[in-house]
């Protein structure tokens, strides 16, 4: 760290269109954090950024469902996002959003920069328009079929159903979400950022630069990115919510959220900067400045390719040394989802669990998705608080406090010698803050964390097998030297542990009357001099209940049951005419013959005695039903649907069926005897 003169740290910016959860938490914002108070405590210059993501196509979305506008879906989770930030101790230098003036000014100004240097290159392309509302569509805002599945509710950009990357052109019976309408295609201008262009640079930057030095989860992933070859992406959209495109003729246009976002780091430095007189300029600019981006995998791509390669067309900024991104929590065993409430929501931890912060960012750090996805239940987070917070770490603090307390009244008691033993334990506490450091420079927070507790396990060792209760009637000067030795590793602990559980470390420290140290001092046996007197011993941590945490599983549980439910019906489709139902010929029939469709798993061909005629249906039903068990079956049918040939057989009608929300089928059939042909109305 010797030769670099300042840290520019930034952290995802999450997106203010719902609350923070765990998943946030353990993959960018606690292992930054860590890093950066870490940092602090070396006397680093750092400037650590956060901020909201306020600008895409998902707001809008939002604020159309609960008719309001983008504006007050982002000023309401900007203001939750950020106090809960605050709670939990994430200890941002400056927090921004990218709706702020400063931050469209900035993108703005980067983005012209790049037009003016020749660095975009536009096209011409076909894209979806609501002729109804009068505007371009965005992926979001088309659904269709799913050329791959066929589901019927794609998005066009993504199949939800089977995970398939889209793109508009490619859905079948493509709908407007606004409208509902057919959407006709419309030609569109806009720039593009010539990706392919960057790719030499990358390689050598990237996949020969940093082949042993980034975490072989986000290398990997570089790597097959670029060896695939990269494509020019669009910086811009037609779309009303976001940066104003700054050029002539790109009215209704703005950037992509992709483009302006990470400028938002830049937008919050200037911001930082006018609030505290400090000049951001090194920071982004200056050579001997490191830049690290804490991300979680779903942004590496954006942040090792598309950002320092804007960064690199501009020119004059420097680019990321670091991006160690994590991978994916998981809870209780199933992905977390916003859209499902399926999520620990910080929040709401923060109400339900006060004084709490420091359990769940040990339990987040303990458990962190570092090289692999990893998962939080509730169980395991009372098994860390119980076992391991409370058990090892309060357990050791909290008798060697009381101790001293009950033998020496508070104060720390002098010694003349030190045992073998009490030798030993202070050789390897000198060993600790350069193996934490080491860890923590290589953003392994996990091995740190682990360390951290080990030196807690060598304390309450040493206590435990020392035994000072035992002889302070027949030697209290052993005592003297067994609780002083002990209340030196308690306030290492309390300077060691800053970084990862600032609020118990803040409380410690004041409960033994030191404060102000840095890292440098730990490792040291005289933190505490003979003769200081210690606060009254309170409990770090408390015990977490079976109860509390069955209401938490709980909790879940109805989410679950609530989601289960809500499953069960689709939501209805667009509002029709009444003349649109009449045009429909609905009629009573009955199943005459059935027969699999030779080379299909889902078809049935089917004879139905609809009372007109007989008639010839193909099915989609076979994998429900056979064909002998329908032979003599009553059914609905929509006699007046035109003709529709399927693998090479004439079907003449639909057969009605309902499904339910575990996808099977059942016959749409009349209660009571109709002869066929009756009129279903």
């Amino acid at each position: 760290m010797t030769d670099i003169k300042r840290y520019t740290i930034t952290s995802a910016l999450p997106y203010a269109n719902g609350p923070i959860h765990i998943g946030h938490l353990a993959g960018v914002y606690v292992p930054a954090d860590i890093y950066a108070r870490y940092l602090r405590m070396n006397d680093k210059d750092v400037l650590f950024i956060g901020g909201s993501d306020e600008h895409g196509v998902p707001i809008t979305i939002k604020a159309r469902q609960l008719g309001v506008t983008p504006q007050d879906i982002v000023d309401k989770y900007h203001a939750i996002i950020k106090k809960s930030f605050e709670d939990f101790g994430i200890s941002f230098d400056v927090y921004s959003r990218t709706s702020a003036p400063i931050h469209h000014e900035t993108a703005s100004k980067f983005f012209k920069k790049l037009y003016d240097d020749g660095k975009f290159v536009e096209k011409t392309n076909m894209q979806y328009y609501d002729e109804e509302n009068k505007q371009f569509l965005a992926d979001r805002y088309i659904t269709g079929t799913c050329p791959h599945c066929g589901f019927e509710k794609a998005y066009g950009d993504q199949c939800e159903n089977c995970g398939t990357s889209l793109s508009p052109l490619e859905l079948k019976n493509p709908k407007s979400a606004l409208s509902g309408n057919i959407p006709v295609l419309k030609e569109t201008k806009h720039w593009y950022l010539p990706l392919d262009r960057y790719e030499p640079w990358l390689d050598e930057w990237i996949i020969v630069g940093h082949k042993n030095d980034w975490k072989p989860n986000v290398y990997g992933q570089v790597k097959s990115w670029v060896d695939q070859g990269l494509k020019p992406r669009a910086v811009t959209r037609d779309l009303n919510w976001g940066v104003e495109v700054p050029i002539e003729g790109a009215d209704g246009k703005v950037l992509y959220v992709w483009f302006d976002a990470p400028i938002g780091y830049i937008s919050a430095s200037k911001e930082w900067s006018e609030k505290t007189g400090k000049d951001w300029e090194p920071y982004w600019k200056d050579k001997g400045s490191k830049m690290l981006h804490f991300i979680g995998k779903d942004n590496i791509v954006f942040h090792c390719i598309i950002f320092p390669s804007m960064l690199k067309a501009e020119g004059s900024y420097i680019l990321p040394e670091n991006v160690p991104a994590n991978e994916f929590l998981n809870l209780e065993n199933e992905k977390i989802s916003t859209s499902r409430n399926w999520a620990v929501w910080l929040h709401e931890y923060l109400e339900e669990f006060p004084d709490k912060q420091d359990v769940l960012r040990y339990v987040l750090t303990a458990n962190a998705p570092e090289t692999k996805d990893n998962d939080f239940t509730w169980k395991d987070f009372q098994a860390r608080n119980n076992n391991e917070l409370l058990a090892i770490f309060g357990n050791f603090v909290n008798r060697t406090l009381v101790l001293t307390q009950k033998y020496f009244g508070g104060v720390v008691p002098a010694y003349t010698s030190l045992d073998s033993e009490s030798e030993h334990v202070l050789a390897e506490l000198a060993k600790y803050p350069d193996i934490i450091s080491n860890s923590i420079e290589r953003y392994r927070f996990r091995e740190a964390l682990s360390e951290l507790m080990n030196l807690a396990r060598l304390g309450n060792k040493y206590l435990t097998d020392m035994e000072p209760w035992k002889i302070f009637k027949t030697d209290p000067e052993k005592v003297k030297q067994i609780l002083n030795v002990s209340l030196q590793i308690v306030a290492n602990l309390s300077v060691l542990s800053e970084p990862f559980l600032p609020f118990s470390s803040a409380k410690l420290q004041k409960m033994i009357n030191i404060g102000n140290l840095k890292w440098k001092d730990a490792g040291h046996a005289n933190l505490l001099k003979e003769g200081d007197q210690l606060n009254k011993p309170q409990l770090l941590f408390e015990r977490i209940e079976d109860k509390t945490i069955e209401a938490q599983i709980q909790k879940l549980l109805d989410t679950k049951k609530e989601n289960e439910e809500a499953e069960t019906v689709n939501p209805s489709k667009p509002t029709i005419e009444f003349d649109d139902f009449m045009k429909m010929d609905i009629r009573t029939g009955t199943i005459v013959e059935a027969e699999k469709v030779p080379k299909t798993k889902k078809l049935l061909k089917l004879m139905v005695d609809t009372g007109i005629d007989k008639r010839i249906v193909v099915s989609g039903i076979a994998e429900f039903y056979n064909p002998e068990n329908i032979i003599g079956k009553k059914v609905s049918i929509l006699v007046n649907l035109a003709p529709r040939k399927l693998r090479g057989i004439e079907s003449q009608g639909m057969i009605l069926m309902a499904e339910d929300k575990d996808g099977k089928l059942c016959f749409v059939s009349p209660v009571e005897e109709v002869s066929n042909g009756s009129e279903v109305k």
